[in-house]
């Protein structure tokens, strides 16, 4: 993949505001509506094109597809692999029921996404190359004569699916994650072999700890989260290091977040995942202070760190300015070769539900083209 190696490339972490059609369609198709597959098709390219090149206007350099075609970025996977039916109670997370009243009004105002969270009721296997295949032609045609320095696509860890799909049938979640890391390491392999960067989603190595597994110690989170990343290595076996990114994060939610885990908890777990290059937020109030604990925790000589310098739970467009010292604290700590400038978390991260203005979204980062612009005009 493509480093910041004359200046600060700029990315984000993958998903994009959705059409009010392309909202409808997948939200029919989730409601199990025929669908015209023809015009439904259409719709998917033409707006992953569009996405494409709102992305290239705004300035970004490393574009995704905007997951126009996914509901969610772990739930879509019924569609590609067996073993899924039915729906899922909704896990709180420990710091939403600490505080009741928010969390009642969060869910009356419609910040929380309903659709379904399938169960695993069945042997899980990939038995739907279909979608993926499509999704990798819609934004390889997008693509086509675009001004993009790379492209990534986006694809759930095990950990993360099984974070939003119960197991009703394997006998442990070790088993669980194995089968899931068997079935996904066909679409992770697939779109590397397309030419495409991979961007691993894995909120479970952070989120897990005050959501599904709130209550185990931080001690015992660990070990679950050593776990997980030993079957995503496995995984990503056949694919090199230097084609994936890997995305932990604390929740893409608007609220307290006390209960996170701090990053340098986890660090040094995140540290021994195979990917490349490590996407987390660095701009949420809750963790733009842990930019220092890389003076403590040293990074890796093959790991490049892609933190967030936009906020995605807030419409404040951040300033280039304080973009630019972002940048530059990250550059001062580990390298300025060694920062991709990216986003906390996706804008869309659920199709329809997002806190930011679709309109505001492609302003935020615009603001990050121009800090990255003023952050090497200072690095170099």
């Amino acid at each position: 993949m493509k480093l910041s190696t004359d200046r600060i490339l700029t990315t984000h972490v993958g998903s994009l505001p959705r059409s009010q059609e392309i909202f409808e369609l997948v939200f029919a198709q989730e409601r199990g509506e025929t669908l015209n597959e023809t015009a439904f098709k259409a719709a998917l390219a033409k707006a992953v094109k569009e996405v494409v090149q709102k992305q290239v206007e705004a300035g970004v350099d490393i574009v995704s597809d905007g997951e126009m075609s996914k509901i969610s970025y772990a739930t879509y996977i019924k569609y590609r692999l067996s073993g899924f039916e039915g729906d899922s109670p909704r896990r709180t997370p420990a710091d939403l029921e600490a505080y009741p009243n928010f969390a009642g009004r969060a869910a009356k105002s419609g910040g929380t996404p309903t659709y379904q969270r399938p169960r695993c009721t069945g042997p899980v296997a990939f038995v739907d190359r279909q979608p993926l295949d499509e999704d990798i032609a819609n934004f390889q045609a997008a693509l086509a004569g675009a001004n993009v320095i790379d492209a990534f696509m986006n694809a759930a860890s095990p950990g993360v699916i099984a974070l939003f799909q119960p197991n009703d049938y394997y006998p442990n979640h070790e088993a669980y994650l194995e089968a899931l890391a068997d079935a996904m390491r066909i679409e992770y392999e697939t779109i590397c072999q397309a030419g495409l960067v991979l961007q691993i989603d894995s909120p479970d190595l952070a989120l897990g700890r005050h959501m599904m597994f709130k209550d185990l110690t931080d001690q015992d989170f660990l070990k679950k989260i050593e776990e997980h990343v030993e079957v995503l290595n496995h995984a990503l076996r056949n694919v090199p290091a230097e084609q994936v990114r890997l995305h932990a994060c604390w929740g893409n939610y608007e609220g307290p977040h006390h209960c996170d885990i701090p990053l340098e908890k986890i660090l040094p777990t995140l540290l021994k995942a195979k990917p490349q290059v490590l996407s987390f937020e660095a701009s949420n109030p809750r963790h733009a202070h842990e930019w220092q604990v890389f003076k403590e925790i040293k990074l890796p000589d093959d790991k490049v760190l892609m933190p967030g310098m936009l906020d995605s739970t807030t419409n404040f467009v951040e300033h280039p300015e304080l973009v630019a010292e972002r940048i530059c604290r990250f550059a001062g700590v580990v390298g300025k070769e060694r920062v991709l400038a990216g986003t906390d978390c996706g804008f869309s991260t659920f199709a329809g539900f997002g806190t930011v203005d679709k309109d505001i979204v492609y302003a935020k980062l615009e603001a990050l083209a121009q800090g990255a612009a003023l952050a090497s005009t200072r690095l170099w």
